[in-house]
């Protein structure tokens, strides 16, 4: 009987041992640089997530909206994510040889109306559009936002020889 509780003990922990908790999915988020080249490349709509650090509402986007499983999962295979913040000291390329700075960055992506933060901005490659929508949005009208982003690249795509 004592041999048996051992082997079931020793049984228990190795299991115990051997079984990773399976770690939730994230948005596998980008550098502007990076990303902006990559949805170029793929085709993909490039999301980019125009944040600061001091933001309140940017840190519930983090924490409600982009913790979602199906936001994840959307995220991650249709789309390229990329976390911008206009504050950070960097280069960023729109081009062969245009260098901007974060804040010239912002400029050009809002078209000289920058709206506050959070704001996002979604390039669709194959039109060449870029679209921005200002504010927090929760996981049900983040999910229409989306929505419609696919539908106008739908279009579009359809309209492209």
């Amino acid at each position: 009987m004592r041999k048996l509780l051992v082997i079931i003990i020793l049984a228990i922990g190795f299991i115990a041992a051997t079984t990773r908790a399976e770690e939730k999915p994230k948005i596998e988020w980008m550098d502007f640089n990076t990303g902006y080249e990559l949805a170029k490349k793929e085709g993909k709509v490039a999301v980019i997530d125009c944040y600061t650090e001091w933001c309140g509402w940017c840190k519930v986007m983090d924490k409600k909206t982009f913790s979602d499983t199906g936001i994840i999962r959307r995220f991650n295979e249709k789309y390229v994510a990329i976390k911008f913040n206009p504050e950070v000291k960097g280069k960023y390329y729109v081009g062969e040889s245009d260098s901007l700075t974060g804040r010239q960055l912002l400029m050009a992506l809002s078209n000289n109306k920058p709206s506050g933060y959070p704001t996002f901005f979604f390039y669709v490659p194959q039109g060449k559009k870029m679209f921005q929508v200002p504010g927090y949005q929760d996981v049900e009208k983040f999910t229409v936002t989306l929505d419609g982003v696919d539908r106008y690249k739908k279009a579009v795509t359809l309209k492209t020889p």
